[in-house]
Parts: C-alpha cells; structure tokens; sequence
C-alpha cells in the first residue's frame, strides 16, 4: 500500500454551494435611479449608502428565524454578480435593493427589510464587540438615510484583524470585498452588531478549513487550508513555500488523497448541494463522483488496499461511514456520534487506512483499527478542526498522525509518532 495516504480533513457545516464571490459593476446613473439628488455624490464614490426606504414598522416586527452562520453567508452570496442595482424604491425577493434591505434578506427578516435605524431599537440586533464577530454578524452605522449603512461580514483577513471580507450593497451593486475594520474612512461611525437570532453552525464554514496532503512528493506531508471566499487552496511544501491552486467554489467542503495512485497527493472538495465530489487529478483534470447526501462530511482514503485513494462521507445523523471501494461497492461502519467530526488514516500502519472521528466536545480522537478496536487520543479542544497525514514520514514511520487546526490562531498543532508536538502558523485566523 502507498505511504502516501493524506486524507481528508474536514468541517461538519451544510450551505448551498456554487456561490462564486464577485463585484457587479453597473453604472451610477443606473445605480441612482430613485435615489433623490441629494444622496448622489455619496453614491458617486462606492462606499457607504446612497440612502435607504422605509423600514419595516417595530410595532409589528417580530424577531426573524432562527438561521445559521453558513445560511446567512450562502444568502448574502446569493445576490452576488447577479446584476442588482442599488434601487431603494424596488424589491428583490420581497426585500429592498438598498444596504439594509440586503442584509434583512441575508438574515431572513421580514420584508421588505429593516433600516440602519431600527436594527437594535426593534429588538432583532444588539451591540457586541470587535472580539465578538464571527461571520454573518455585521458592522453597522445607525444613522438615518444615506447617512447609516450596513456591511455582513465574512471573516478577517488575516492575524492583525486590521481588515476584514464583507458583503455590501452599494451605490454600483453587491460587494464581496475586503473592507478595512470597521469601514472606509469619512462615512461615520461603524459598531459590530449581531442578529439575535443567529446561531453557530456546528463547525463555522465561512474562513480558512484545514486540509493535508503530501503536495510536493517529499518525505513527509505537509498542511494547507482551502478559502471558500475566493475557491482556493493555499498548500504548503516542505520549504515552506507556498502553491495555490484555484478548486470549489463557496459551500464546497475540502479533501485531499492520492486520487490517481501516482505522483503526490492531489485535492479535491465534496459539494453538499449536489452531493458530488469534485477530484482533482496530478494532470489538473477533474473527475466527478456522486457519494453521499446533503449533511454528510467527506473522508477520503485508501479503504480496499489499490493503487489509489477512495471518497468516502460520515453521516453524523446514524453515525455511519459510507466508504466507496475502487469498484465502486460501498463499505458501512458504524463509528461516532452526532457532532463528530471525521477523519481517517493508515492509524496501525499496515493494511488499508482506517477510519476515526475527533469529538470536539472532549478533545479526543476515537481511532478504529484494522481489528475494529478503539483508541482514544488527546489532542485539542473545543473549536479545533482536524487532520491527519503521514507528518513524520521521513522518519520512518508509516503510520498517519493526528493533528488539529485552531481557527482563532491559524496554528497547526500536528502530533508525532512519539507524541511531541510542531506547530505551524498557515491559513487566516477566523
């Protein structure tokens, strides 16, 4: 069997995929079509907001639905490129084309949408701070008409949390760009705010997910992150040096094995909505295999002991891996429970790779060996994401090892076979 057996590391979220972040470019003329004069120097420039319509009235408001990050964020990208001018007197979908209205629809309120007045005194957002913000929460100026404006953000660029990735509705269209924290200069003040009524996904989709994979065909594996914001896979090689490589779109979650058994690992992402796996070959062409359903995580491995690595989904609802074989029978085990997060390895370093899930609850991995016994491992915390690859292979060892990514860190923490710890700092911090 191949040494070479990164393997999938993977995010346990659900969001409609496909959504490729852009910029609609429309002209102002059209962009200020029932925008009073008044407001058209500040529409002019493409920041902030050339003005806002009615809000919906408090008194018979009541708190939107209970929706998740991952939806808000799937529903600001949904206006996206779609070619929406900034038009405060029409709708899209029941919701106002103007800032406000665009964020009511990506947090699922009523229509036709708040304005920046009324978020916090209706009782739908409240104030948080700049430590707070996770994605699909939103920076807000409160002021009136063109005055106030609304942004959703994404996620932080990078460790300095000096810029971050928002969505916007502006006087030229929808937005998805880097936005200095809070907001450009010279239109007010801007505060962090959150809609009461979001909630956590069970691991966060917007920002940086881990994978590994022995990218360069060296001795040992290396670590990467796939970025959902822009499609791309940021993998490091063994000088540290970095390789992009543009696979997935956003909703899309990330594996990586030996796909076609030659050569090093290859990438690929699994496609919730369609439940399609999208592989990448060492040739740079793409094979699509369907496996799996909606709220399934991928895994990915050598299951039958060929050439080459096998796909594979967790379905944290039965606790059931559905591994696909290389003639494309399926293989079931029943291993974790609902909110495991899957991973998978050669554990025993011998025969097929083996399955096994991290349990963020505790910080342990639950490891299945080749003789369907358990192993557990400590290794993280609440709030990491896992991997697992051969790390130390130019060692000798033929064993995978465990490893784990912290988000608010960017931070690898990889475990070698002798359990010492190497951290590396890759990928943005969420």
């Amino acid at each position: 069997m191949s040494t070479k057996h990164a393997l999938t590391r993977t995010l346990a979220v659900t969001a409609a995929a496909g959504l490729v972040a852009g910029i609609v470019a429309t002209t102002p003329a059209a962009a200020e079509a029932g925008a009073p004069s008044s407001a058209v120097a500040i529409a002019s420039n493409d920041k902030g907001s050339p003005g806002q319509g009615a809000s919906v009235a408090i008194s018979s408001l009541t708190a939107g639905p209970q929706i998740s990050r991952s939806e808000t964020i799937s529903r600001a990208a949904s206006w996206v490129g779609i070619g929406l001018n900034y038009n405060w007197n029409t709708t899209h979908q029941g919701y106002r084309t103007d800032c406000s209205g665009y964020v009511s629809m990506a947090w699922h309120l009523a229509t036709p949408g708040l304005d920046t007045t009324s978020f916090v005194p209706s009782g739908v957002a409240s104030w948080i701070t700049k430590d707070q913000l996770k994605p699909g929460d939103a920076l807000l100026n409160d002021a009136a008409g063109a005055s106030g404006h609304v942004v959703l953000f994404e996620g932080w660029t990078d460790s300095s949390r000096t810029s971050y990735s928002g969505y916007e509705f502006t006087s030229s269209g929808v937005h998805h760009r880097t936005i200095p924290y809070p907001y450009f200069s010279g239109y007010g003040t801007f505060k962090p705010v959150r809609n009461n009524s979001i909630v956590d996904d069970a691991q966060p989709l917007a920002g940086d997910q881990p994978v590994a994979g022995n990218w360069d065909g060296g001795g040992s594996a290396n670590v990467g992150v796939f970025r959902p914001s822009t499609g791309e896979f940021h993998l490091r090689n063994d000088d540290g040096s970095l390789t992009k490589v543009n696979w997935g779109a956003y909703g899309d979650l990330p594996v990586s094995a030996n796909w076609d058994g030659t050569g090093p690992d290859n990438i690929g992402v699994f496609r919730p909505s369609t439940g399609e796996f999208h592989l990448r070959y060492d040739d740079g062409t793409l094979t699509k295999l369907y496996w799996g359903a909606n709220g399934d995580l991928p895994v990915a491995g050598n299951w039958d002991g060929g050439p080459a690595a096998n796909i594979g989904v967790f379905r944290p609802s039965t606790g059931e891996f559905h591994l696909r074989n290389d003639d494309g029978s399926l293989t079931k085990l029943y291993w974790g429970q609902q909110g495991d997060i899957p991973v998978s390895g050669n554990w025993d370093g011998t025969g097929p790779d083996n399955i096994g899930v991290f349990r963020p609850s505790t910080g342990e991995f639950h490891l299945r060996y080749d003789d369907g016994s358990l192993v557990k491992v400590n290794w993280g915390t609440n709030g990491d994401l896992p991997v697992s690859a051969n790390f130390d292979g130019a060692n000798g060892g033929p064993a995978a090892n465990l490893g784990i990514w912290r988000p608010s860190t960017a931070d690898f923490h990889l475990r070698m076979d002798d359990g010492s710890l190497i951290q590396i700092n890759w990928g943005q911090p969420r």
